[in-house]
């Protein structure tokens, strides 16, 4: 099985609803690495997965949607307590509605909200 990952880093705000979270209760940032993996078992005829440059110019148009932004006010967090489960989950159905490609298997977003704390989703296609 082939994997390519590809990162990128961006602040986002958010604040935590639905109980008690202490200071997550309150809006503040975090400094999010966002690793979009994408895995297949075949390689097209030039020796790649994917078109890398493809994969980028859609990862950074997802990424600069939530750069800067109160998560909270976004519609896709609508009736969500915007955790990094509920944000890893929505970057990659994002990513998969973009990013193209017949030997793509496996699309998987690893997201960071600090250095000891990442949740992660993935789909099978």
């Amino acid at each position: 099985m082939y994997t390519l990952a590809v990162r990128r880093d961006f602040i986002a705000r958010h604040f935590l609803i639905g109980g008690d979270w202490g200071p997550e209760n309150s809006p503040h940032s975090h400094h999010y690495i966002l690793e979009l993996q994408l895995s297949g078992e075949k390689l097209d005829q030039h020796g790649y997965l994917c078109d890398i440059v493809d994969v980028e110019s859609h990862l950074n148009e997802i990424v600069g949607f939530y750069k800067e932004q109160m998560l909270n006010e976004k519609p896709e967090f609508e009736g969500l307590n915007p955790s990094i489960e509920h944000f890893a989950r929505i970057l990659a159905v994002s990513l998969n509605k973009l990013i193209s490609g017949p030997n793509i298997t496996t699309l998987k977003v690893v997201l960071w909200e600090n250095e000891i704390a990442w949740a992660a989703y993935r789909l099978d296609r």
